[in-house]
């Protein structure tokens, strides 16, 4: 008994003090092998253009408020339903003006899914965040925006499916074991899919990230018991990672923050590994002189990046960012361009390989069999029919509000 309070008791101490110095949950993080590495699951046909079951759903027009942003919704909660039942979801809903709406109010629909250790209470889980927005542009009409952002969202659905399976591996393991009584033991995984990222007419600070800026309010105003580790789901947060404009070949993506160097050191040295281990598609053959996509391990100085974006709600109150977007741009940036014949597909494939690794490693899953216990490529989808207009779901519905959204129970 007071060997296990003495644990306690240094585990609270590492806390709190990562809490005063740092301002933001403790972190642990663990490498995986080179056997691990070569084991990650592959996406196969899911990033097919044409039918594949991840992306080619959503590289359609998706304005905010139109059937076919509804429809891309469906296909993610689909896909959380018959894929991740574990996950919880949910929807946060907001209404705004625009430029070019005059009066009307244009309905937002950010969904949210994560997924938490089962021992964890209230309030006590901090949450590795991964994040795109799924809305497109209102123009030029047509405009599918596949590198903006259909395909961060695919690669965000692919990596999480990938180590869903070895999550549950090490937890059911921790909980066998009652090995679970450390802070860093409480740590969960969510995603968030945001709309109405785009401006209607003229980027402006009240003419764009119209879901991420009620979100990140949303999650401010929402408070966790007294008792709980974290004060709101938003200071629950561990690292807020932000995917867009990718999906083209040879994309270089500079380190933005000095607070998170470490984390974009870490990812910069798992493209260095999967490519001297063969396993880039987009560079099959390794050479030292090859274009890394994340060049910037080495940086020192760092100036406020210029650039607007999904994170800066979210970095505004506190959090801390990784912002993996291609500097320069693609050039088909707000072109119509920017369809699905633009994708290299490669390119995306290796996103989803890197980041499913960069989310194993963080999440500590090295020695957790990641290919052996990911079942399935292929996803069958039984559908559900949501209504996201209004702050509940349909009354036979495994849903129910939060965040002014809904929530999935257990199925």
């Amino acid at each position: 008994m007071a060997e296990s309070v003495c644990r306690l008791a240094a585990s609270c101490l590492i806390f709190l003090l990562g809490a005063v110095f740092f301002g933001n949950p403790v972190q642990a993080y663990a490498t995986l092998s080179d056997e691990t590495l070569k084991s990650l699951p592959r996406p196969n046909n899911d990033f097919n253009i044409r039918d594949g079951a991840l992306l080619a759903p959503i590289l359609q027009p998706r304005v905010p408020g139109t059937p076919g942003s509804l429809r891309v919704l469906q296909h993610f909660v689909d896909f959380f339903r018959t894929t991740l039942p574990e996950w919880t979801i949910e929807f946060q809903n907001s209404t705004s003006k625009t430029p070019v709406t005059g009066n009307r109010e244009v309905p937002f629909v950010n969904l949210i899914a994560f997924r938490d250790p089962p021992w964890s209470g209230v309030g006590d889980t901090s949450r590795f965040t991964l994040a795109a927005h799924y809305d497109s542009k209102r123009e030029p009409p047509g405009f599918i925006g596949a590198t903006d952002s259909a395909a961060p969202c695919a690669i965000i659905m692919h990596s999480i499916r990938s180590i869903d399976a070895a999550l549950t591996k090490k937890w059911d393991a921790m909980k066998a074991e009652s090995s679970h009584d450390s802070f860093f033991d409480h740590q969960g995984i969510q995603v968030f899919l945001l709309d109405g990222e785009e401006a209607f007419h003229y980027w402006t600070d009240i003419d764009s990230l119209y879901g991420s800026r009620a979100l990140a309010q949303a999650m401010e105003d929402t408070f966790y018991p007294a008792t709980s580790v974290y004060k709101s789901p938003l200071s629950a947060i561990s690292l807020f990672v932000l995917l867009d404009l990718l999906g083209e070949k040879d994309p270089q993506i500079l380190s933005h923050f000095k607070t998170t160097h470490w984390a974009y050191q870490n990812m910069a040295t798992l493209e260095t590994r999967l490519r001297q281990l063969g396993l880039f598609k987009s560079a099959p053959s390794w050479m030292n002189g090859d274009k890394l996509w994340l060049p910037d391990s080495e940086k020192e100085i760092f100036f406020p990046s210029g650039i607007a974006d999904d994170h800066i709600p979210f970095m505004r109150r506190g959090v801390e960012i990784l912002h993996l977007i291609a500097s320069p741009f693609p050039k088909t940036w707000h072109k119509i361009t920017d369809n699905a014949e633009q994708l290299d597909l490669d390119t995306v494939e290796d996103w989803s390989t890197l980041l499913t690794a960069f989310i194993a490693e963080w999440l500590e899953l090295e020695g957790r069999d990641i290919c052996n216990v990911f079942l399935r490529t292929e996803m069958i989808y039984i559908s559900m029919e949501i209504d996201c207009r209004g702050d509940r779901g349909p009354p036979s519905s495994p849903f129910r509000c939060v965040y002014g959204g809904v929530e999935q129970k257990s199925i």
